[in-house]
């Protein structure tokens, strides 16, 4: 029986660059232990056992509902970070670049 090993919340990883920040989503994804041994990283776009190719949506699904129903959704701040980013030293403004 696969197991739930961790969830991890939708989020931007933000990368410094020379230039400016680049703003990566990443979604929702939930870690799991499959029945063939193997630890992966489930999301909505990818449901299936990188080894075996088992197919995990149901689990996937009822391990975010259970989560989504314990917490608030995100809040401004994590959804647009690129609108509180702190300003930069420099006159000219640093490039957003989304990825």
């Amino acid at each position: 029986m696969p197991k739930v090993l961790e969830h991890v919340d939708a989020r931007y990883d933000i990368e410094e660059m020379q230039l400016g920040k680049v703003y990566k989503w990443r979604p929702e994804s939930v870690l799991i232990e499959c029945e063939c041994g193997q630890s992966t990283t489930l999301t909505v776009s990818e449901t299936t056992c990188e080894e075996c190719g088992k197919e995990h949506m149901a689990l996937l699904q009822e391990a975010l509902a259970e989560q989504r129903s314990s917490r608030q959704c995100l809040g401004e701040e994590e959804l647009h970070p690129w609108r509180y980013a702190e300003e930069s030293e420099d006159e000219d403004d640093d490039p957003i670049l989304w990825v």
